[in-house]
């Protein structure tokens, strides 16, 4: 049944049947030309979810396809994959990854650039992604990044200050050295750096070392929020565990016993 306190929203759920947008969905009810059990739905409704009391949801006078609950899932993307649905060149896209089954359903929320590796999520809850992905949720990205050079101190202030770029300024960002790693050689033609956004822009971690003189060489997402994974393969994917998902959306997640399962992975699919 509709209601206004309980289920989900109306709109989100048009726009996981596929039926339209978030926003066009709105427009939609807007015109009369949404109806749950025969009464023309308003903004503000509110259906219950998949599952519980079958409601008759109907747009235009033909019934939508209902689906589950929603899912989440984690990537390791390689680089050479574009993060969207599909491209029109034709290169492979973050989609490769997951099961053929869910690709409907599912978008990549925010960008990682064609050739910046690192985590990923991919998921049909809109809700959670517009949390991850708007800067007045202040949920920080950490990355890892090899560039060419030292900066020195004049670059890292720089770097750590902001700028501006495409006639708006930056962010601050955290930046601080990336020990060496465990039996590397060292080598003075580059160096690791730790990083952390919160208002992540196109390229902007690129954009910024390039302009200090110390192009990024490798780029690496390694957390999202407080969501990380160091052992997840590069190219393959697991679903988020109830623990992962309630600290994304800002609280605990629900528990039994001693805890969440530990998540199944799924290697890379070969090309």
């Amino acid at each position: 049944m509709a209601d206004q306190g309980r289920g989900e929203r109306l709109q989100k759920v048009l726009s996981r049947a596929g039926i339209a947008s978030r926003r066009a969905a709105e427009d939609l009810i807007r015109e009369g030309r949404v109806t749950i059990d025969g009464r023309v739905a308003v903004l503000g409704d509110r259906v219950a979810e998949a599952g519980a009391t079958p409601v008759a949801v109907l747009v235009d006078g033909e019934p939508i396809r209902r689906h589950a609950a929603s899912r989440y899932v984690l990537l390791n993307k390689p680089a050479g994959y574009v993060t969207t649905r599909s491209d029109p060149e034709g290169r492979p896209t973050v989609m490769d990854l997951v099961p053929e089954r869910w690709r409907r359903r599912l978008k990549p929320v925010g960008r990682l650039d064609y050739g910046t590796e690192g985590l990923l999520l991919v998921t049909d809850d809109g809700d959670l992604a517009y949390r991850l992905t708007h800067p007045r949720f202040g949920c920080s990205k950490r990355y890892l990044a090899k560039v060419r050079g030292l900066p020195g101190d004049s670059a890292i202030a720089r770097l750590r200050g902001g700028m501006v770029i495409a006639g708006r300024r930056t962010a601050p960002l955290r930046l601080t050295r990336a020990p060496a790693r465990r039996g590397a050689r060292p080598a003075r033609a580059s160096s690791w750096w730790k990083i952390e956004l919160v208002e992540g822009r196109t390229r902007q971690i690129r954009e910024m070392f390039f302009r200090v003189g110390h192009p990024v060489q490798r780029l690496r997402r390694v957390a999202i929020g407080s969501l990380e994974d160091a052992e997840l393969p590069l190219g393959a994917w697991r679903e988020l565990s109830s623990d992962e998902l309630g600290a994304l959306r800002g609280g605990p997640g629900p528990r039994s016993g001693r805890g969440s399962p530990r998540p199944r992975r799924r290697k890379p699919r070969r090309r």
